[in-house]
């Protein structure tokens, strides 16, 4: 004997996987990048957003002056795009960094890190490179975020 309720879940289930639709997600000041290098800086679809690498570099095309600087940019931009996506920083549920230098940095990062989630972490995996897009960026952040799911 099927239960009804069972059997509503799933017609549910199957309306709202015929209607989710990928969403490019282009805030204004972002719009020139992904005009000129055609990427978004993020894609949601449903409630997961995918929020492609940020640096150091604001809209200004301004590299910040080291780590703390680049790090405090790339949180920012990363920050206002999970806004236009809906979202914010405590529906980060996954961070990868890229570091030019691992080690020799990773107490500065982490201190700027701490600031941006500072009780709800989310999963992360930092991996050290040999390089960057241009050669004065030290670090690139890209996360995955769930629409709703930091709010208590």
């Amino acid at each position: 004997m099927q239960l009804p309720s069972v059997r509503l879940r799933t017609d549910f289930l199957s309306i709202k996987a015929m209607t989710i639709k990928q969403q490019s997600i282009v805030p204004p000041p972002f719009q020139a990048w992904y005009d000129t290098f055609h990427f978004s800086p993020a894609t949601r679809v449903g409630d997961t957003i995918w929020v492609s690498g940020q640096v150091g570099m604001g809209a200004d095309m301004k590299v910040g002056d080291g780590m703390q600087a680049q790090a405090q940019i790339a949180f920012e931009c990363l920050k206002d795009i999970l806004e236009a996506a809906g979202a914010g920083l405590a529906d980060v549920v996954e961070l990868m960094t890229f570091h030019t230098d691992l080690r020799g940095e990773m107490e500065a990062f982490a201190a700027v890190k701490d600031k941006y989630f500072p009780s709800r972490y989310p999963s992360w995996t930092a991996v050290g490179v040999t390089q960057l897009a241009l050669p004065e960026l030290c670090i690139e952040i890209r996360a995955v975020a769930v629409a709703g799911s930091g709010h208590s």
